[in-house]
């Protein structure tokens, strides 16, 4: 999948795209898989990278949602554990079963705690990851030997699904290509054409070059998450605020805080979010929290009360208290909530992770809200809208059993590089070819010459922080580490894909002004009592 290739495609086009998708998220991406799987025409528009925002700052779980049994949303959750299933099924290499164990520290919580998640083992059905049980004390040490002992009365373990959301993405991107569709990145939607007050395409900048587009589509598509309103701006200056944006700040830990195969679940912190420790590539993900915000930012920056909240409750339920010197990195993502007015006083927290589909009187399709889990539906749903609405042929859906690139049933097989699915072949080749990409640029961080140049030349990466940040995860794992290797990882980019020097100092300047904000400053957090 080269970016050239796909721009070549959209020069060439003399006719209607069946759709103009906007947004390279996980939505607007599930939305160009369901189009172009079905047959369909799909140009996907993204104006900076793909996942760029929200979509590779989740959690990193793929979930019915526990919590949502106690808001009584049962049929999201229905809904999202089917979707689990699929996602495991078509996703494998991405997608993993992970034991979430709830600590028990008083008398009530076991058997609370015990009955909410067996109604979840029964609406999972036969696709269950797992049965829940109950822990005693000596079991819930075992699955989580660093947990704090003291009141420590057992605990309730329960399985769910585990992921990489930007590597997810990136496949999806290759999947949406493969099936015929057209996707590009850096491809940024200034504007909605219109003939007889009716949308009928866009106008688009690359913002690599410059070059400007007018591109004509038989249905428009909006699915630009957190920037949903900006679309719905263009197509209706008066159009009324749907978004309630909440942000979720997430820090990383050695994996030392939290060794072996658990997750921790907290249901109710003091301020009632949930709270999750979860192993991930060989660090530990402790978050998350739920802070209402005005403004919506590419770049989003955890603030002292948010990092002070993770700390807090890291240090209460760790043995071994994790301090602003053991965070490698920070990182927050802004959730896209959809809430209708009356709700504009309510908690972020209590808003329904339900998605919500909406055509303008000019014939604007808006796919906003869900989650990562649900994705496909999302875009099922779209498709299903957006094809009636431009008279095109009904085709049904094939998503359920579609595999994403990448699809390898064993691909623990590949080690550090299981991530990549399939793809590992190649990339092991690449290196028996060439062994200087072999080597790890940096002992701190899984990342090798090889994915650097596997990235530029088959994952549309066009800069160090879509390689870093993306297309490896190195940036969410040591921030500092990843800053170290910037100029490596310019070079690399450099000479595959023949820019000068220059563009290596400017790469590795602006990697720079990104990746500090993921560092954590100990001077704009408190230090709580050890």
């Amino acid at each position: 999948m080269k970016r050239q290739r796909q721009i070549d495609a959209l020069d060439r086009r003399t006719e209607s795209w069946d759709f103009i998708i906007i947004g390279g998220g996980a939505t607007g991406l599930g939305t160009a898989v369901e189009a172009a799987a079905r047959g369909y025409d799909p140009l996907l528009l993204e104006m900076h990278d793909f996942a760029k925002a929200t979509s590779s700052r989740s959690t990193k779980l793929v979930h019915g949602g526990v919590r949502y049994l106690e808001q009584g949303n049962v049929s999201l959750v229905l809904e999202a554990l089917k979707e689990r299933g699929l996602l495991q099924k078509n996703a494998p290499h991405l997608v993993h079963n992970l034991p979430f164990v709830v600590p028990n520290y008083d008398w009530w919580e076991g058997p609370y705690y015990g009955i909410g998640l067996k109604l979840y083992d029964v609406l999972a059905g036969r696709q269950n990851f797992g049965r829940s049980k109950n822990l005693s004390r000596e079991k819930t040490l075992e699955h989580l030997p660093t947990i704090e002992p003291d009141g420590l009365r057992g605990g309730v373990i329960y399985y769910d699904g585990q992921f990489d959301d930007a590597r997810l993405a990136i496949n999806m991107a290759q999947t949406a290509v493969e099936q015929g569709g057209v996707a590009i990145n850096y491809m940024k939607v200034t504007d909605l054409t219109k003939s007889q007050g009716v949308v009928d395409g866009v106008r688009a900048t690359c913002q690599k070059t410059g070059t400007e587009y007018k591109i004509d589509g038989r249905a428009v598509i909006n699915a630009t998450g957190i920037f949903t309103d900006t679309i719905r701006e263009m197509d209706d200056p008066d159009a009324p605020s749907t978004l309630r944006p909440s942000q979720g700040v997430h820090i990383v830990l050695d994996r030392s805080f939290l060794p072996g195969d658990s997750a921790i679940m907290v249901p109710k912190t003091d301020d009632g979010r949930i709270l999750f420790a979860i192993p991930w590539h060989d660090r530990v993900v402790v978050g998350t929290t739920d802070t209402p915000v005005d403004e919506v930012s590419l770049e989003p920056t955890p603030t002292k009360d948010e990092l002070d909240f993770l700390l807090e409750h890291a240090q209460r339920y760790l043995i071994n208290d994790p301090g602003p010197e053991d965070v490698l990195s920070t990182f927050a993502g802004i959730r896209p909530l959809v809430a209708p007015p009356s709700s504009s006083g309510g908690e972020t927290s209590e808003i329904s992770r339900e998605h919500e589909l909406h055509i303008s009187n000019s014939g604007l399709v808006t796919i906003s809200g869900g989650k990562w889990t649900t994705y496909r539906k999302m875009a099922q749903d779209t498709i299903d809208q957006a094809a009636t609405l431009a008279d095109l042929d009904e085709r049904p859906s094939v998503t359920r059993d579609l595999h994403i690139h990448g699809w390898h049933e064993h691909a623990e097989e590949f080690g550090d590089l299981s991530m990549y699915g399939s793809d590992a072949i190649e990339i092991e080749e690449l290196m028996s070819d060439h062994p200087s990409l072999k080597a790890p640029l940096d002992d701190r961080l899984p990342i090798r010459g090889a994915q650097v140049v596997w990235a530029a030349r088959h994952e549309m990466a066009q800069t160090v922080e879509d390689v870093l940040s993306r297309r490896t995860r190195s940036l969410l794992l040591d921030a500092q580490a990843s800053i170290d290797v910037a100029p490596q990882v310019a070079e690399l980019m450099a000479e595959e894909m023949g820019h000068d020097q220059n563009w290596v100092e400017q790469q590795v300047e602006d990697y720079l002004d990104v990746a500090k904000g993921y560092l954590m400053d100990p001077s704009t957090v408190s230090s709580p009592v050890r």
